[in-house]
């Protein structure tokens, strides 16, 4: 008799063991049903380490890039003074030349260094093409005929894509329920002029370079602004300094 008590235990036991397990598995994949994204990290060739969020087909990092170095180990040419910006070969810069902007907003590339061979983006990694970014905002709920048009567009695509409250100016990007719900966060980083080499519109506008030409002279862009809900796609001289994101296909993991 005591050895059947102390089976019949056993049993009971390995049974509330098997139902804990299937309880957990099954929270498990109401929770990833929920959020089907999930997040990683990528690291550049400088040994910085940018966090990612999987959205749909695509894998985005959620910081803007501040390598200094293309990924085949030669130095990107770094312009501080204003004269010298605007050139037709690969350049970086840092927002007023503050090295603590570059630990928030990242750097500012002109699309030279974003075509560059040598490689801008991580192994593994590239600067979105403009149907890429596209493909990202049909995603969040642009429309496909408002994902094709040029100029602003879109609801509320542009807060879902922005991030961090503190650092846009007061605005109605920041002020949509949907501010920064896709996680990718796109900071208010603003640009540096091609022609003056002055900085400007930290706080106010987000712009981001793809990797696509318009013409020889200008390559597509992204641009959200404090002021507005929606995106603006545009192209615009090669020689500007932007923000730089980077992508990849979740089939190429």
């Amino acid at each position: 008799m005591h050895k059947l008590a102390k089976n019949y235990h056993n049993q009971r036991v390995l049974i509330v063991v098997l139902v804990l397990i299937v309880s957990a598995f099954i929270q498990f994949k109401v929770i990833a049903d929920d959020n089907p994204g999930g997040y990683g990290t990528v690291t550049d060739i400088d040994g910085n380490v940018y966090q990612t969020l999987v959205i749909g087909d695509q894998e985005w990092m959620i910081e803007n890039l501040k390598v200094t170095h293309y990924r085949n180990g030669d130095p990107i040419f770094h312009v501080t003074n204003n004269s010298t910006w605007g050139l037709s070969s690969g350049a970086y810069c840092v927002y007023d030349n503050t090295p603590s902007n570059a630990d928030t907003y990242g750097n500012l590339y002109n699309w030279y260094a974003v075509a560059d061979a040598r490689g801008l983006a991580p192994a593994g990694w590239h600067i979105p093409t403009d149907d890429e970014i596209k493909q990202l905002e049909m995603y969040l709920g642009m429309s496909p005929s408002q994902a094709y048009n040029t100029g602003y567009r879109g609801t509320d695509e542009g807060s879902k894509l922005a991030g961090r409250y503190d650092l846009w100016n007061n605005g109605s990007l920041k002020n949509d329920p949907e501010f920064d719900s896709s996680g990718l966060s796109f900071l208010p980083g603003g640009f540096r002029r091609i022609y003056s080499g002055h900085f400007n519109y930290m706080g106010y506008y987000s712009l981001f370079w793809s990797s696509t030409e318009s013409n020889s002279h200008n390559a597509w862009y992204r641009r959200l602004y404090c002021s507005s809900t929606i995106v603006y796609r545009g192209y615009y001289n090669k020689q500007n300094g932007f923000s730089v994101r980077c992508v990849r296909s979740v089939e190429s993991q």
